[in-house]
């Protein structure tokens, strides 16, 4: 018999919350399968499992919280037990045959008959799996009066996402309230905020209350950029193996401009100012889990391509939940582009205790005058918002205009102008 206990939380986190488990008691495991997941303040850990074998006992259940290296399962491996592929999977089932009746069977040693009951019974809940449990209790809506596109009819976790009640249903709460009407109009459904968006919440709260926030604007003419990319995307990406965008010109433009005005690197401790001698550029990324912003280290020493590689990595394990505590702490300065879901402009919020963060928004062509002139260029507005305890503005509105500069005339970076 061995544990499977929690993973090992850096300092920087307290506990965590398990949001799912992926198997049940008894089931039958091979290495490396995913049994639970943990969510921290920061991310979601993965629980895998050490061999081959059967997971013997829960101790841990959803919404519990643990601490680092707590005991949350027992496990025995090369034993063998119950398999199921998924959270979802169930006992094959002929839609087509009518469900077995409820019986009474005589006991053998002519005893009292006991009650054996089928799917429709009482021991529906063992059959739903530990994520459809969860979204039950945080919704309030019952299983059972979902209509299920699992085998045999069975609810699945993306049921309960978006239910469609069965024609018969009257869903009502634990308070015995409806919550839910069968004509599915006018519906509303509660759900707990989760560690990270609650996490997010909090810090985003927090910078606007505990600093002296402001914001400065400025707009970029991207057409030299957008040229330059239509010149070389293709062969760079048959040279590097990536798309050539915009966002790794924008890491480097940063970069550069961090670098004359070391404030807007720095960070506040308490009374204390930190300039930083390195570059971490954190990209805010939107997940289905909330707002996450993995860290780029040390951008100055990276290339384009390097830039391009790395952002689409991240992003992929944001979107996927599998990023790591080291991707998402520390970072000297934030990036947000909020043009890729058409935003014009916009004022983004501090991510402390980094001092200043960059705002991206959507690239619109509009007239502008060019020596004396009017011309239809694509323009982007930029933001950028900053503490003002540690920046003064001069510094602020020299560091957006170097950024402008720099994008508007992307020769400068490769010359170190």
């Amino acid at each position: 018999m061995a544990d499977i206990n929690a993973p090992a939380f850096p300092e920087s986190v307290a506990d965590g919350t398990i949001v799912e488990w992926h198997v049940s008691e008894g089931q039958q495991v091979s290495r490396d399968d995913l049994l639970a997941e943990i969510e921290t303040d920061k991310v979601v850990l993965e629980v895998v499992a050490p061999d081959d074998g059967v997971v013997t006992k829960i101790v841990k259940q959803v919404d519990d919280t643990v601490e680092s290296n707590d005991l949350i399962a027992e496990f025995e491996a090369g034993a063998s037990g119950t398999t199921g592929d998924s959270e979802d999977s169930a006992p094959a089932v002929d839609p087509d045959q009518p469900a077995a009746p409820v019986q009474k069977k005589q006991a053998a040693d002519g005893g009292e008959p006991v009650q054996a009951t089928d799917k429709k019974g009482d021991a529906d809940h063992k059959d739903q799996s530990p994520a459809v449990r969860k979204a039950a209790k945080e919704s309030g809506v019952d299983p059972k009066e979902v209509e299920g596109s699992g085998r045999g009819g069975r609810v699945t976790k993306s049921d309960m996402a978006n239910p469609t009640l069965k024609a018969d249903s009257s869903i009502k709460s634990d308070s015995g309230r409806p919550v839910a009407e069968s004509t599915g109009e006018r519906t509303e459904k509660r759900v707990a905020m989760t560690r990270l968006r609650k996490t997010v919440a909090n810090r985003l709260l927090a910078a606007t209350q505990e600093t002296a926030m402001l914001t400065t604007f400025n707009e970029v003419n991207m057409k030299p950029l957008m040229d330059m990319r239509t010149k070389y995307k293709e062969q760079f990406e048959k040279r590097h193996g990536v798309r050539l965008g915009f966002m790794s010109l924008f890491v480097k433009a940063a970069t550069e401009a961090l670098k004359r005005f070391p404030s807007v690197n720095a960070s506040l401790d308490g009374d204390d100012i930190v300039y930083h001698g390195f570059y971490d550029i954190g990209v805010a990324v939107s997940s289905d889990r909330g707002l996450v912003v993995p860290v780029l280290r040390d951008t100055d020493q990276m290339s384009m391509a390097d830039v391009e590689s790395k952002i689409r990595e991240l992003g992929g394990k944001a979107q996927d939940g599998k990023l790591g505590l080291d991707e998402i702490t520390g970072g000297t300065f934030t990036i947000s582009n909020g043009g890729v879901f058409g935003s014009l402009m916009s004022t983004p919020i501090l991510n402390p205790p980094q001092t200043a963060i960059l705002g991206m928004h959507a690239i619109n062509e509009r007239p502008m005058a060019v020596d004396g002139k009017v011309e239809i260029l694509p323009m982007m507005y930029l933001a950028l918002s900053y503490d003002h305890r540690m920046i003064d503005g001069k510094e602020a509105v020299l560091f957006l205009s170097t950024i402008k500069e720099l994008v508007e005339d992307p020769a400068m970076l490769l010359l170190d102008l």
